[in-house]
């Protein structure tokens, strides 16, 4: 009985350490699978591809013109007595802007005057001759030749009338010269002359300059190919014409700064430019404040069409290069992949895809540098820099957490990490 209790003891002690064993090993084994595992996916930021109403704009260089320019000159020769506007001022039509000695034209104004007072006299005597002369002629008192030799004197008389009035008016025009006036409303430049200067002996000599710069014109040109380009893409249903008058303008000014008042396009010439293939277009853009002038830089950004089913994507989304565009696509598998896409104008800092993309689907636009070969990433909202977080990154993840959910196989955690990104 001793040695079978002894037996017994030593089976009970090598069972208890057989399982402690069977144990150990199985808890290695797990944490041996645990360390031996990958590590977990790389988040890269995407966004959701949707469409939205979105115009094709192009930004172009132009420059600014006066819509209306007119020369001040001296129409009458003399000496400059004085000039009677502020230099750099708004001037009305008709405003006197400087004084031409009239003294001259005065006298030729009087001469004028008195030669039609005397022509006056002159047709009144002949017209008294020759109404005196009717009834003795009917009486056969006067010859006829008699009274018809009256009759023409008081027709002379009166072209000597008629004549007289045109010079005095002559006369007049050349003494209203003596006063320069304003052509046009608008802003005066400089003075060219000064004070005692002889001007108008011998040609009209320039005195200053008014330009009108309300409103203000901008020339610019685009290529023939951006032409064909958006005419086709119009002819086929992709995008329709912006407005009525078929595109509007927004002005860039040289600072990157937007001008907040819109345009509306002109015309767009009918020749090409055969030495650089350019059209040439001009723009109307109002200018109530005078802030815009004559001859600046500024860049026009035209939108000649615009779609209701436009998608657009971040510019750093996109790969330019040689032989086309393409953007990395993060499959619902979490697997990313390039795609060749048709890219059109940028709106906004994004680019318009013409062609390549559906709605839905998730673009990569920052991580590119954790990819690893094919391995599987993981996607989350991708949040503009300089947006307010607590804004748009909700807004973001909503927009893709559906998408996330499907990469990692389960919803809950998913949207909870792509809210928390």
């Amino acid at each position: 009985m001793a040695r079978r209790l002894v037996l017994l003891a030593s089976f009970a002690v090598l069972a208890a350490c057989g399982q402690k064993s069977a144990d150990g090993g199985a808890g290695g084994a797990a944490a041996s699978g645990a360390g031996a595992g990958g590590p977990p996916p790389a988040e890269v930021g995407v966004v959701s591809v949707a469409t939205k109403p979105v115009g094709l704009a192009t930004e172009l260089p132009g420059r600014l013109e006066a819509s209306r320019v007119a020369q001040v000159r001296a129409r009458a020769a003399g000496i400059l007595q004085k000039r009677v506007f502020k230099e750099g001022s708004d001037v009305k039509a008709g405003q006197p802007l400087f004084l031409i000695d009239p003294a001259p034209y005065q006298a030729n104004a009087a001469s004028a005057q008195a030669t039609l007072a005397r022509a006056q006299a002159s047709a009144t005597q002949a017209r008294a001759q020759a109404e005196r002369y009717k009834p003795l002629m009917e009486a056969n008192a006067v010859s006829k030749q008699d009274y018809i030799n009256a009759v023409a004197a008081q027709k002379t008389a009166e072209a000597d009338v008629a004549a007289a009035q045109a010079a005095l008016r002559n006369a007049q025009i050349s003494l209203g010269y003596a006063s320069v006036t304003a052509p046009i409303a608008g802003r005066i430049g400089r003075a060219l002359v000064t004070e005692g200067a002889l001007v108008g002996q011998g040609e009209a000599t320039p005195l200053a300059v008014v330009q009108q710069i309300n409103p203000m014109y901008v020339n610019f040109t685009q290529s023939t190919t951006d032409v064909l380009r958006l005419r086709r893409a119009i002819e086929s249903g992709k995008f329709k014409r912006a407005g009525a008058d078929g595109a509007s303008v927004r002005v860039v000014l040289e600072d990157g700064s937007d001008y907040g008042q819109p345009g509306k396009l002109l015309f767009s010439d009918l020749t090409v430019d055969p030495s650089s293939g350019q059209i040439t277009l001009r723009a109307e853009v109002p200018n109530p404040t005078g802030l815009l002038l004559p001859g600046m830089y500024v860049r026009v950004r035209l939108e000649q069409a615009q779609t209701e089913s436009g998608i657009v994507v971040p510019q750093q989304a996109v790969t330019r290069g040689s032989t086309g565009d393409s953007v990395m696509v993060v499959a619902p598998d979490g697997k990313v992949a390039p795609r060749p896409v048709k890219i059109g104008a940028s709106v906004e800092g994004q680019w318009v895809v013409l062609d390549g993309l559906k709605p839905g689907e998730m673009v990569m636009v920052d991580g590119f540098q954790k990819l690893r070969g094919n391995a599987p990433v993981k996607p989350v909202a991708w949040t503009p820099p300089g947006a307010a977080s607590g804004a748009s990154a909700p807004q973001a993840a909503s927009a893709v957490s559906a998408p996330v959910a499907a990469v990692s196989g389960s919803a809950p955690a998913s949207a909870s990490a792509a809210s928390g990104s």
